[in-house]
Formats: C-alpha cells, sequence, structure tokens
C-alpha cells in the first residue's frame, strides 16, 4: 500500500448519516400511518378517512420527521 492513498470524504459525519436514517424512518412511518381508510365498495362512503390518526397523527409525524431530517444536514461536526 502506498502512503499516497487519501481516505475518502464524506459530506457529512456518521452520526449526520444516522440522524438522517431515523428521520427518513419517521417520515415512512408517518405516511404508513396515513394509508387505508378507503372503502371495498366505491358506493359507500367511508368515515375512516376522517379518523384522529388520518388527519392530526400522520402529518404532524411527517412533519417531525422533516425536522430531524433538517437538523441531521445543519448539524456542525465537532472536528
Amino acid at each position: 500500500m502506498k502512503n499516497n492513498e487519501q481516505k475518502p470524504d464524506f459530506l457529512f459525519d456518521k452520526v449526520n448519516y444516522k440522524i438522517l436514517l431515523i428521520g427518513l424512518a419517521v417520515i415512512a412511518l408517518g405516511f404508513i400511518l396515513m394509508s387505508g381508510g378507503g372503502s371495498d365498495d366505491p358506493k359507500v362512503f367511508s368515515e375512516d378517512v376522517f379518523s384522529f390518526r388520518r388527519i392530526r397523527l400522520a402529518p404532524t409525524v411527517v412533519l417531525i420527521g422533516f425536522g430531524i431530517t433538517i437538523y441531521s444536514i445543519f448539524k456542525k461536526s465537532k472536528s
């Protein structure tokens, strides 16, 4: 091995990537919470579309996930 070889420089630290993956998982969880609520019969209206989970909880979880990912991008490295 040559001594000239350098390690590749990454844009973020390892911690930033971990926080970013956590944020993406939280966003995915929010979209999973939003799914469903449809009716099998198109002539019958389902009130499940307007449940607390789909109207309040899921969008809040998605926004928290976006906040986590933005934090992971702006977090400064210690070195």
